[in-house]
């Protein structure tokens, strides 16, 4: 109970259970669901993406590392003159187990410095229970109800479009990665994703600041 580590498609029952402090998903009745992109921002990929919300008119948020932030801070203006919403992932993409909670904190603080955000998504989805305590203080901490595992390179697109098509409900909070490792994944199953997903009557929504 005192460390979560999230990697599945859905996140297990007993995790949402233990950590009620965390935004798993946002419950609605409307069929919205909320598109969400971490590790960016980065030239290519996160400017790629960009252009394909564009295309389908939808907005999402955009959980961002502080130091590429700090790297490009163009394309970051971009993506908040486009009009999505922005979080915070750390300034250097941490592993919460591996680093100290003074430093995490600090970190995660360098990050908020540059990205002025109210949410927060710990990278590789690992958090220890008394940084959710520390951290929600501040933050609204946002997890996910469905992971696209884009990044893991022993899927293949369609594995990765099924992993979304199947598990997204009202209120999911859905998880791309605008990342050089998950490029060939994001672009052949996130428009297949949005089309299918708008094809089934959803609507896409950013995450507000304050839930």
């Amino acid at each position: 109970m005192f460390k979560l580590h999230t990697v599945g498609v859905k996140p297990p029952y007993i995790a949402r259970v233990a950590y009620p402090r965390l935004l798993w998903k946002i419950p609605n009745d409307s069929n919205k669901i909320y598109l969400t992109f971490d590790d960016g921002p980065i030239p290519e990929v996160t400017e790629w993406v960009l252009n394909t919300l564009d295309y389908y008119n939808i907005k999402a948020t955009f959980f961002c590392v502080g130091d590429n932030v700090r790297k490009y801070p163009e394309i970051f203006q971009e993506l908040k003159r486009r009009g999505h919403a922005t979080g915070n992932h750390t300034f250097n993409h941490l592993n919460s187990w591996t680093t100290k909670n003074h430093e995490y904190l600090r970190n995660v603080a360098k990050s908020n410095a540059i990205i002025q955000s109210n949410l927060f998504r710990p990278p590789h989805g690992k958090i220890r229970y008394l940084q959710t305590q520390q951290l929600s203080k501040k933050y609204k901490i946002v997890m996910w109800d469905v992971l696209s595992k884009d990044y893991d390179r022993k899927l293949s697109p369609d594995d990765c479009f099924e992993n979304v098509l199947r598990n997204t409900e009202p209120g999911s909070i859905i998880v791309f990665h605008d990342s050089l490792k998950a490029q060939k994944n994001l672009m052949a199953a996130l428009p297949r994703s949005i089309e299918s997903l708008l094809g089934k009557g959803f609507s896409f929504d950013k995450i507000p600041d304050a839930i």
